[in-house]
């Protein structure tokens, strides 16, 4: 472990591999988190379209965008609901076990979506309970793989596993929807047959991961204890600005629910256009996170992360006015690095600032606030569009995401003043065990 503190990459030939990576654990939750990432954005931009195409057969442009609206909606209900239960469950049962049941139920989710579109009885009551169940899956999963990652890599090379976690996941991103769109021009049901495979690979590379050594829950009720990770997150200043500044920037200024309307209606680019829209923002995104994973970021992250979600609400709002293709790729590619900035900095933070021990239950809020900026978002992007426009709706957006910002480094000077990632002590070795059971 000495050896892995002093050094952050190993050099073969010109090649620099990160030195989470020389951690078979880590690795396999790498590749399951690949995978799984790859498998849901195949199915998500297949929903997405099947929704919005089947509502477009009865309905005006604006009727259609409210049933994006709703997608969102379904799948943040379930997520809501479970969050206490969810984060209090990774922080009590083995976070291997919750991570291997729930992609399980995605892989479950899949095959039905590919029953039902192969059979030719798909319809939106099956996509929107399909999402409340992708809901229910990503209620436990968020807390889980949250909390899993920091017990396999010591803390002084976190930050570094971090941002690969978010490379695989914004890999996952770009490839997904490619290859879901590729997929369902050749046949509809392709891309949910190849997410179920992938989810099957994923879970395999879960069952790998071995016993993993972790603080143990303090006494009391599960009551009291759900309670006391929302009291954590409650009274830690940066912790909370960090989450709740993710929250609302994205909730204003998310753009993944428009894309669909944007590609048919506006940039006239079809479903062959709205795969690499899709996968623009993770295409920034990534690139982003592969070089934090290089080369981590040492000074001045508070300031960073701030202005990097102020670059994300401008380039949201220029997309918003774009009719021209490439200057709509490029201004998605941006927000996308921008956004990832903004996460490598807030889950650093929240990570090496947050104890083992609580480590689910402050992941459960960090998930609930990410899916509410999402699937929320999608909600008020859908309802915004439904009044004013999707143009209107998705400028205003970028703008009121860039307010909150400034709203933000007013409210939670901690946020600005946050200079390095200062590591927390280690925990004592009494605190610590062992979940056992095998791999």
């Amino acid at each position: 472990m000495g050896r892995l503190r002093r050094r952050t990459s190993v050099t073969r030939g010109s090649l620099v591999i990160p030195a989470p990576l020389r951690i078979p654990a880590y690795r396999a939750f790498w590749l399951s988190r690949l995978a799984t990432t790859i498998a849901q954005m195949a199915m998500v931009i297949v929903i997405g379209w099947q929704v919005y195409d089947i509502a477009r057969e009865t309905m005006d442009i604006r009727e259609a965008a409210f049933q994006l609206g709703l997608v969102g909606l379904v799948q943040f209900v379930p997520l809501f609901v479970l969050t206490p239960i969810s984060g209090w469950a990774a922080d009590r049962l083995d976070r291997r076990y919750i991570a291997r049941a729930v992609i399980s139920l995605e892989c479950l989710c899949a095959l039905i979506l590919f029953s039902a579109t192969w059979g030719g009885f798909i319809s939106i009551p099956i996509l929107f309970g399909v999402a409340a169940l992708l809901g229910v899956a990503r209620a436990f999963a968020g807390p889980a793989l949250g909390a899993l990652a920091p017990n396999l890599v010591p803390k002084a090379i976190l930050p570094q596993a971090i941002a690969l976690s978010s490379a695989a996941w914004q890999t996952g991103a770009i490839a997904g929807p490619a290859i879901g769109g590729i997929l369902y021009d050749v046949t509809p049901h392709f891309p949910y047959a190849f997410s179920a495979i992938l989810f099957a690979f994923s879970t395999v590379c879960l069952f790998t991961i071995g016993p993993i050594q972790r603080s143990a829950l303090k006494p009391g009720s599960p009551l009291k204890q759900m309670a006391d990770g929302l009291a954590y997150v409650r009274r830690n200043r940066l912790v909370l600005g960090a989450i709740t500044l993710d929250l609302f920037a994205v909730l204003l200024g998310g753009v993944t629910a428009m894309l669909p309307v944007y590609a048919r209606d506006i940039l006239q680019v079809g479903a062959d256009g709205l795969g690499p829209l899709r996968a623009a923002p993770a295409a920034g995104a990534t690139l982003t996170a592969i070089f934090f994973s290089i080369r981590p970021l040492r000074t001045d992250v508070g300031v960073k992360m701030l202005s990097a979600v102020v670059v994300f609400g401008a380039a949201t709002a220029i997309f918003g006015f774009s009719t021209f293709y490439p200057l709509s790729l490029a201004m998605l590619a941006l927000l996308g690095a921008a956004d990832m900035f903004s996460v490598y900095i807030r889950q650093s933070l929240i990570q090496l600032h947050t104890p083992d021990e609580m480590r689910g239950r402050v992941a459960a809020v960090s998930t609930l606030a990410i899916s509410a900026s999402n699937e929320l978002g999608e909600t008020r992007s859908g309802f915004t569009a439904a009044l004013l426009g999707p143009v209107a709706a998705t400028v205003a957006g970028g703008a009121a995401a860039i307010v909150v910002t400034l709203i933000w480094a007013g409210l939670f000077p901690e946020l600005r003043r946050a200079r390095t990632f200062e590591l927390p002590d280690e925990p004592p070795p009494e605190e610590a065990t062992v979940i056992a059971g095998g791999a």
